[in-house]
């Protein structure tokens, strides 16, 4: 009879939440990966305006100078946002953490079960031998027995 681990399916359910958070952490990633990367485009944005803010005509730079605080406000909220992702990505991976450690307690358990499986199909192979060999040992002995009996009999009438 082959192995059947009788938590089979708890042990899927449990497979299939982990894959499932495992996909939560990857978007958890990207969203943090995301406003980095806003925030890299606004810092390379100032770092433009700052270049062009030294050649441009005197007018112009006060417009600068507002749009350059206005970036910078930009950049600071990006940067909360950022925190709080990363927050997030934090919590996604300490559930992650939790659902793996879920999964490995159901594996190692099937792992033990499967060893106590062959260990009783072992023993139960070991009782077949030993009553194959017992049936063995028996019909030999009844050849045994019926060879002295025969035997017996010639001389019994031999001697007659």
């Amino acid at each position: 009879m082959p192995f059947v681990y009788r938590l089979e399916k708890v042990l899927k359910y449990r497979i299939k939440k982990r894959d499932e958070q495992i996909q939560e952490v990857i978007k958890a990633r990207n969203e943090v990966d995301r406003i980095q990367s806003e925030i890299n485009k606004n810092k390379e944005l100032i770092i433009t305006l700052r270049k062009s803010f030294q050649t441009a005509h005197h007018t112009m730079m006060e417009n600068y100078d507002t749009y350059i605080k206005h970036i910078d406000e930009i950049i600071e909220k990006l940067e909360e946002e950022k925190q709080q992702a990363i927050i997030k990505l934090e919590e996604e991976r300490e559930k992650l953490r939790e659902l793996e450690k879920n999964v490995n307690v159901m594996e190692k358990h099937k792992e033990k079960a499967f060893e106590q499986y062959k260990e009783e199909e072992r023993k139960a192979e070991m009782k077949r031998l030993d009553e194959v060999a017992g049936q063995k040992h028996y019909a030999k002995m009844l050849d045994k027995l019926e060879e002295e009996l025969s035997e017996q009999e010639r001389q019994i009438l031999n001697e007659n």
